[in-house]
């Protein structure tokens, strides 16, 4: 049985790469709905539909464990696949979002109690973020602000324009005195190094990339009846639903090496 990862584009093989890494004795399988990309700006049914289908597909994949490294899904479709398909179609499988890990990590990461969180459409509109880090410290302030074009920028290998676009968008959470900023994205890790220059070193930057193999690897310790079914062949395979003229230099960005991407269908 494999761990498999999804997201809305390329942006998880930055979480599949620190996963391959730091568990490298699994067997993973990666899946990129490119096809669909971006999900920001869609319907919380239809971010449904397409995480049902990436979800199904890989627990037909004999995936024991499913990572939804789409902050989007997380945020709008998670709760509905735990609560809803799950228990009917495969009882026995987990489903994790990436979202509950940064908001852990915010918290304990700020001093001051102003968090702010850059995303998609799609996850500042749920609240998501707001709602699990009050959870935990009810306290904390909590500064969203919506940033859709950062991830088409990304998918079509155009960093070189993001300089003004986020000089835009972090103006106003840096007005709020943030210490704390996370991105609320699995594509923006590859902008971690021009955000924080215009942050600046004392504000903490929180990118899914660098935490997500930690908590995976916490929760299989404490779930053993999952990690004993996982097999260990060394092996990962990289899908994708659709392949651009710059779909691979992309994912060489992101993965950190060439990767070799498979085209599916959903």
């Amino acid at each position: 049985m494999k761990i498999g990862l999804f997201d809305s584009g390329l942006g998880g093989l930055i979480v599949t790469h620190g996963l391959l890494r730091a568990l490298p004795k699994y067997d993973y399988i990666y899946l990129g709905d490119t096809a669909r990309v971006p999900y920001g700006n869609r319907s919380q049914e239809m971010i449904y539909q397409f995480t049902r289908d990436a979800v199904e597909y890989l627990l037909g994949q004999d995936c024991q464990l499913v990572i939804v490294a789409c902050n989007t899904a997380s945020a709008q479709a998670l709760r509905r696949i735990q609560q809803e398909y799950l228990p009917q179609a495969y009882p026995d499988r987990r489903v994790l979002g990436v979202l509950i890990p940064a908001a852990e990590e915010a918290v304990k990461q700020t001093k001051n109690g102003n968090i702010g969180v850059i995303a998609t459409q799609g996850t500042v509109q749920s609240d998501a973020y707001p709602r699990e880090i009050h959870k935990l410290q009810p306290d904390a302030n909590v500064f969203q602000q919506a940033t859709p074009l950062l991830v088409p920028l990304i998918e079509n290998d155009s960093l070189k324009y993001a300089a003004p676009i986020l000089d835009d968008y972090l103006a106003p959470l840096l007005a709020k005195n943030i210490d704390t900023l996370i991105l609320g994205c699995t594509h923006y890790p590859l902008l971690k190094q021009q955000i924080q220059a215009r942050i600046g070193d004392k504000i903490a930057v929180i990118g899914q990339d660098t935490i997500i193999s930690a908590k995976l690897n916490d929760y299989l310790r404490r779930h053993p009846e999952i990690e004993q079914k996982l097999t260990r062949h060394e092996t990962h395979r990289l899908l994708t639903t659709d392949l651009a003229p710059s779909t691979g230099e992309v994912a060489k960005q992101l993965f950190g090496r060439p990767v070799q991407l498979e085209k599916i269908a959903l």
